[in-house]
């Protein structure tokens, strides 16, 4: 049996003048234009908000960039993974049209001055407050991107969940005309969210990650039968840390503004985050109630 022709990969431009050339030939043609920004250490959760971006715009923009002011002094800018050729792959697979893949100078030239500083969902007391300065870099380059690309639509994983209502704010607020859509979560077989760190963690440390998305379930259905949210995360909270984890925060909080409960005059839909460092690696997760 004769194999399957490889696809062809994506055009890969390195530069804003480069990629605002070939959008004007889509723009000419009246094409609906999505941006999957990301890291890349592409995996399927990143490959499921290319497939939802096909489905939703007629061309597919997915850029790749380790952003630097999104990272702390501690964390692991150095060592976050770059596998840029398999990245490629995996990208022509999921049928990208085409890579925005700039260095740190395109984005952050000699002489650049101008930083946002977003309030509102980035300074509630949740990623916020262990990541200082994180969703001023976050706003930052996504703001760039925006500007840049100029997409009609922007896919973000659900996820990183304090950062999409950040985007989506940020938007709002300045008047970008791109609508921000949160894509679900992909998990692995046992619960754990997919993650580019997920490489880090040892067989041991892998073996207790999902406990995070297993408190985050039982802690939802407690809640919503009615049980004291603050006695159901006590105990969430202790189970984190026995099963080895550094506990960063486990809240219930508002999911629009994600401000904490009883600070609203109505009665709001609840989502439950969770952040915990094992060993080196630091995991993410959120949950509906």
């Amino acid at each position: 049996m004769a194999k399957a022709a490889k696809k062809t990969r994506p055009r890969v431009v390195r530069s804003v003048k480069a990629l605002r050339e070939a959008l004007a030939e889509w723009r000419e043609r009246k094409a609906v234009i999505a941006l999957v920004p990301t890291m890349g250490a592409l995996h399927a959760g990143h490959i499921s908000l290319v497939a939802l971006a096909k489905k939703s715009a007629k061309k597919v923009v997915v850029s790749i960039f380790v952003n630097p002011t999104q990272f702390g002094p501690h964390e692991d800018f150095s060592r976050y993974p770059r596998p840029i050729e398999a990245d490629l792959d995996k990208l022509s697979e999921a049928g990208a049209d085409l890579v925005f893949m700039p260095d740190a100078k395109e984005i952050y030239p000699d002489g650049f001055a101008t930083m946002l500083k977003p309030t509102g969902p980035a300074s509630v007391g949740l990623d916020d407050k262990f990541r200082p300065g994180h969703f001023d870099g976050v706003a930052t380059v996504v703001a760039k991107l925006f500007t840049s690309v100029m997409p009609d639509i922007a896919i973000f994983g659900d996820k990183d969940y304090q950062q999409l209502q950040v985007i989506k704010t940020m938007a709002r607020d300045l008047h970008l005309p791109v609508k921000v859509i949160g894509a679900p979560i992909v998990r692995e077989k046992d619960g754990l969210a997919l993650s580019s760190r997920n490489v880090y963690l040892s067989p041991t440390e892998r073996a207790a990650a999902p406990v995070l998305h297993q408190v985050l379930k039982e802690s939802a259905k407690a809640i919503a039968a009615g049980e004291d949210p603050e006695a159901v995360l006590s105990r969430g909270r202790a189970k984190i840390m026995s099963a080895g984890f550094k506990l960063d925060y486990l809240e219930a909080r508002d999911a629009a503004t994600l401000a904490k409960l009883g600070e609203q005059p109505r009665k709001p839909k609840v989502r439950l985050l969770v952040a915990a460092k094992i060993g080196k690696t630091r995991l993410i997760d959120n949950f509906a109630v």
